[in-house]
């Protein structure tokens, strides 16, 4: 059972807000904290004193201020947390809509909810805390509907080389040079064109470097 909460977000409001809901399902521990490197120490003094917390509710995104901070930001807090702490849970509340990146929590920081700051947070945040404290993984429907379809997108040999190959730095108009000479077909540039242009239409970006993004995330290039 939930019983220690330790909350990591720099916007008062959103942290009221997070504590009044922790307050609502009775949690009787409660502390926050507007910096990372400061949640960080809490949770190394808990340890100590054998009263570690629960669970980390954190934001992703921390607006740097005069204070240096050696983490700079949600993911980074998480993973040292989790150095320290592995059982530790971890419910990550920010504004953060790109299922590239949040599909990369799940699966390489292993958190056990997400929940995006928006009109239904409040539900969201409550509906979290019942299934995580079940000890149950927490992924709201449409988040798991969009990782679910940008997933299911199959790169070929030539998508991943053409990706590969822009994230290298190589320009676009010069991507067919390099495939006529490592005998890749088609290896046009109409044909690059239409390969990015697929991609980024399937998995839903505007842009390149998106796609290149979202393939590191995901670990395809």
């Amino acid at each position: 059972m939930i019983k220690k909460v330790l909350i990591a977000e720099d916007h008062s409001m959103a942290s009221i807000s997070i504590v009044k809901i922790m307050e609502d399902l009775s949690i009787p521990e409660i502390l926050y904290t507007y910096y990372c490197d400061d949640a960080l120490m809490h949770i190394r003094k808990a340890i100590q004193v054998e009263a570690p917390f629960d669970l980390l509710v954190t934001d992703l995104s921390f607006e740097a201020d005069h204070r240096e901070q050696h983490l700079k930001n949600g993911e980074q807090l998480i993973a040292s947390a989790r150095a320290i702490q592995p059982s530790l849970k971890v419910l990550v509340f920010s504004g953060e809509g790109r299922p590239a990146i949040i599909g990369a929590l799940y699966r390489d920081l292993v958190i056990d909810a997400y929940v995006r700051k928006g009109r239904e947070d409040s539900a969201e945040l409550n509906a979290a805390m019942k299934v995580i404290d079940a000890n149950k993984l927490y992924m709201p429907a449409e988040i798991r509907r969009s990782v679910n379809q940008k997933n299911s997108f199959e790169f070929s040999t030539l998508d991943v080389t053409i990706v590969s190959l822009l994230s290298s730095g190589t320009k676009q108009k010069n991507i067919p040079a390099f495939l006529q000479a490592n005998a890749i077909k088609p290896s046009g540039l109409s044909s690059v064109e239409k390969r990015l242009s697929t991609m980024r239409e399937v998995l839903g970006f505007s842009n390149n470097e998106q796609l290149i993004a979202y393939c590191k995330d995901f670990g395809i290039i």
